[in-house]
């Protein structure tokens, strides 16, 4: 990475700002029900996630359940 990057003064064109639908690592850490499952994470998510839920005094795999349901929530019509 050492080529510098330029900056110019150009029109960045169509741009479209996306509304930031994740909740924050807090707002991952309260209960609700379960349906057990097998599941292959990275090892950098499960690393950031067990870090996340030490600060927050929870368990790991519960926030990951939260920020499943709520991108569900999200896409859900219903």
């Amino acid at each position: 990475m050492s080529a510098k990057i330029k900056y110019t003064n150009e029109p960045l064109g169509n741009i479209k700002v996306i509304s930031d639908f994740l909740p924050s690592p807090a707002e991952l850490a309260f209960n609700e029900e379960g349906v057990k499952i097998t599941l292959s994470l990275s090892k950098k998510s499960v690393e950031f996630f067990k870090s996340e839920a030490a600060k927050n005094h929870t368990q790991y795999q519960r926030m990951i359940r939260r920020l499943l349901d709520a991108y569900v929530d999200s896409h859900n019509p219903t």
